[in-house]
């Protein structure tokens, strides 16, 4: 991953949305690589060594400064590799994500006992480690894969509903306080403000039918 985001030079994020163990220190990983330029994802591996491309395929979205690719590659990882860290104390990796430079890692551990003995052997193998955030939950969350949430999501969004989400996340509209409002975001899509408005509701609207379900 950290290979691939330095030859990607407007990549935004890289998710590790799953991987396999063959032999021989090789892998199948699968990830889902977010840039603000096209790629060409053949061309970029040929460069990293011990990586090969199996297959890749783009997911739509609605903005012209933003490719969505996931890719699934052989790739020869020398220890330590982040997710052998993780499992090795028998943690569930539910993300890892490559993004500004720093790795961000969301595991479940059974007690802190266990999630202390894999920060310990995350802060001796690779030299850094900071704690962001700890909750109690019952259920531990799914492990990895959340790069097919992304192609759910886009798949049952229209493109004029994923084309105001982006615009109003790049923009900073959903920050707290905002950036921006939505007669800026009207202004910038070159649309009303009640459409803007509109749009938004349905398209949260959607979001929340995929988590809850329809309503009755």
């Amino acid at each position: 991953m950290a290979k691939l985001r330095r030859e990607l030079d407007d990549v935004r994020s890289i998710e590790l949305d799953n991987a396999f163990y063959v032999e021989d220190g090789t892998w199948i990983e699968s990830l889902t690589v977010a840039s603000s330029a096209a790629f060409d994802p053949e061309a970029v591996l040929a460069d990293i060594s011990g990586v090969s491309l199996f297959y890749s395929s783009e997911i739509p979205t609605a903005s012209d400064d933003l490719e969505i690719r996931r890719l699934t590659i052989l790739a020869t990882e020398s220890y330590p590799f982040i997710l052998s860290l993780v499992l090795r104390q028998e943690t569930i990796p539910n993300r890892i994500v490559l993004q500004n430079g720093v790795f961000e890692v969301v595991v479940t551990a059974r007690d802190w006992e266990q999630f202390r003995a894999m920060a310990d052997e995350v802060k001796d193998t690779l030299g850094e480690f900071e704690l962001l955030s700890v909750t109690q939950n019952e259920e531990p969350g799914e492990p990895l894969d959340s790069g097919r949430l992304t192609e759910v999501l886009v798949s049952k969004l229209t493109d004029d509903q994923l084309a105001v989400l982006e615009t109003a996340y790049n923009e900073g509209y959903f920050d707290i306080p905002r950036e921006t409002s939505a007669t800026d975001l009207a202004d910038e899509l070159d649309i009303a403000q009640s459409t803007v408005s509109e749009r938004l509701r349905t398209a949260e609207r959607t979001l929340l039918e995929l988590i809850y379900g329809p309503r009755d």
